[in-house]
């Protein structure tokens, strides 16, 4: 696996100081950039993993900086932010983060979190043993679900999704017609049992949704008092190995 490069924005001296430190520790590659406008610049001259983007910046606001990078990229977003509010993640999510950091931190687990989203970045059907051996893509309607490429097609468009929601879209493609619990739901799309709650979960399927409506089509639904569905009748398999 190539070394992952981090771009940290950040304008406190003190805090890129420490996070640059960290993740070379870890062996990564580190760009940092203090301003949303170098930000922006590094992204275009550099191929970057995953930005670690503080909310306060001094020339732009993090969650529309967050927003615009994620209309032209799907590369995860890591948020730092002094306000830890549940509203403030809920809205980081919302505007296309892959996830969310409070000030004052701790490096171990900031450079957890990295590695958590890394991981769901990098997963590949060969190391994914609940990928059905017989199924490499689905379609729903005019979507389709390419698991080899990770990637997501309408009517042979990309389709711009986080990371996040991309794993949801897939895990209902696996199974449609099955309900998921909230919970299940998001324990299988990002693997984890850290900061899940009703809220989030509805957070990252109401921006799925928003982005399948945008293109003419509505195959989730919402079973009241327990989860979301895939439309059974909407899904099937496209290719066979």
């Amino acid at each position: 696996m190539l070394t992952p490069h981090i771009l940290v924005v950040d304008d406190e001296p003190r805090i890129r100081e420490v996070v640059h430190y960290a993740l070379q520790r870890e062996g990564w590659r580190v760009t940092v950039a203090t301003t949303g406008k170098e930000a922006l610049a590094a992204l275009v001259e550099q191929t970057i993993d995953l930005l670690v983007l503080d909310i306060m910046l001094p020339d732009a606001n993090g969650l529309e900086l967050c927003r615009r990078i994620r209309s032209q990229t799907a590369t995860p977003i890591l948020f730092l932010s002094a306000r830890g509010e549940e509203i403030d993640r809920v809205i980081g999510l919302e505007v296309g983060a892959d996830d969310y950091l409070s000030k004052p931190f701790g490096t171990r687990e900031l450079v957890a979190r990295i590695k958590a989203v890394l991981r769901r970045v990098m997963v590949t059907p060969a190391s994914d043993t609940s990928l059905p051996s017989s199924t490499s893509g689905c379609a729903v309607e005019s979507v389709t679900l390419d698991i080899e490429r990770h990637e997501i097609r309408v009517d042979g468009r990309p389709l711009a999704l986080t990371h996040t929601e991309f794993c949801l879209l897939r895990r209902m493609l696996e199974r449609p017609g099955i309900v998921f619990e909230r919970a299940q739901l998001m324990r299988e799309a990002r693997n984890t049992d850290t900061h899940i709650t009703e809220r989030t979960v509805d957070t990252h399927i109401r921006r799925l949704r928003a982005k399948l409506r945008a293109e003419g089509l509505a195959p989730i639904v919402t079973v009241h008092g327990v989860g979301y569905k895939l439309e059974a009748s909407a899904c099937r398999s496209i290719r066979q190995p």
